[in-house]
């Protein structure tokens, strides 16, 4: 089974007056329309958040700034990957139970969703998100 999950490198361009990084959404860059965009900073390096996994909302996580790492899970893959650029980014499909964490002092995680926040799509206890996913697959 393909991975439900997988990192996407954004095009940057610089000069001497510094760097920018385009990302462009509706399927270009980003492979969704994106409904809601958020946030994470000022969080401590042994706090995690996440802890969950959506049913419909599909998420690009893109540390801005700094580096946080993210373990990701699909109920087949598990793997913990680093955000330390700009341009990188990690695009989670529905179904990926993702943990945020090692957040660098100056760590800034953007998350762009594919939908408004609906508390009812989030699966936030592991055991239910495996028996689902382990449901689904059958």
């Amino acid at each position: 089974m393909k991975k439900r999950y997988r990192t996407l490198e954004f095009k940057e361009y610089g000069d001497e007056r510094g760097n920018l990084v385009v990302a462009e959404g509706d399927g270009k860059d980003i492979p969704f329309s994106i409904k809601r965009a958020f946030y994470i900073y000022g969080s401590d390096s042994e706090v995690v958040r996440g802890k969950h996994a959506n049913r419909l909302t599909k998420f690009v996580l893109i540390n801005v700034a700094g580096s946080s790492d993210v373990m990701v899970d699909d109920g087949i893959h598990k793997e913990i990957i680093k955000l330390d650029k700009p341009r990188m980014a990690l695009f989670l499909d529905t179904m990926v139970w993702k943990e945020m964490y090692h957040f660098s002092s100056d760590s800034v995680l953007m998350c762009l969703a594919s939908e408004h926040y609906m508390e009812s799509e989030y699966i936030r206890d592991y055991d239910e998100f495996l028996k689902e996913v382990k449901k689904s697959s059958i």
